[in-house]
């Protein structure tokens, strides 16, 4: 169930921390949900994608999306590909009008470089259009331990008004398996960005 309007095009990224699993889970739960996606995978998520679930993405940017949609086996016309310096991409303006983002899971050196206002590549000018037009950016960090550089740059983003929610899974409903962690991370994502699922789990219902 969408909250509103706004929410109905989005933008999820995927950078090169471990956790593939969610990004997938989460793109495709999107995609049953009906929410038009335009995806962003950095060179090293395509790593961690062969390495944690054996998938070779294609290497034109432009054939992602089917890809993705053919594994996921959700509707390929709700997924839109760009290549990390597609700077034509509607991600890259404020002027296309998306104003929601997710980034999971969300590298550290990709944190950072948000929190510094850095736009080397598309995922970070996307990150920062949406800070600049007051839209909701979910950030899903995976790193453990934390050094100080890490709380302080999450620190300065909460203060900035986005989400972070860290790849921290909880255990009070009694999960079974790896894939009910997971959705039970994604729930929280997509409740962030606006998209309430059906079936989540929600505390005292």
């Amino acid at each position: 169930m969408m909250e509103n309007k706004q929410t109905q095009r989005l933008i999820v990224a995927m950078t090169g921390a471990s956790g593939a699993a969610y990004g997938l889970r989460l793109i495709q739960r999107l995609g049953q949900a009906g929410v038009q996606q335009h995806l962003l995978i950095s060179d090293a998520a395509r790593v961690v994608l062969r390495q944690e679930v054996d998938i070779e993405l294609p290497a034109a940017d432009a054939g992602v999306a089917g890809a993705l949609a053919e594994h996921l086996h959700i509707d390929a016309s709700g997924l839109k590909s760009y290549a990390l310096k597609d700077w034509f991409s509607p991600a890259a303006s404020g002027s296309a009008g998306i104003a929601a983002m997710a980034i999971v899971p969300c590298s550290m050196g990709t944190l950072a470089r948000i929190a510094t206002g850095a736009s080397d590549n598309l995922i970070e000018r996307a990150a920062d259009v949406i800070l600049k037009e007051r839209g909701r950016l979910v950030l899903m960090p995976r790193e453990t331990p934390l050094s100080s550089i890490h709380l302080e740059h999450m620190l300065k983003l909460s203060n900035m008004g986005v989400h972070i929610i860290p790849a921290m899974p909880g255990f009070y409903h009694r999960p079974t398996s790896i894939e009910e962690l997971v959705d039970f991370m994604v729930d929280r994502v997509m409740a962030h960005l606006g998209v309430w699922p059906e079936g989540m789990r929600r505390w005292g219902a």
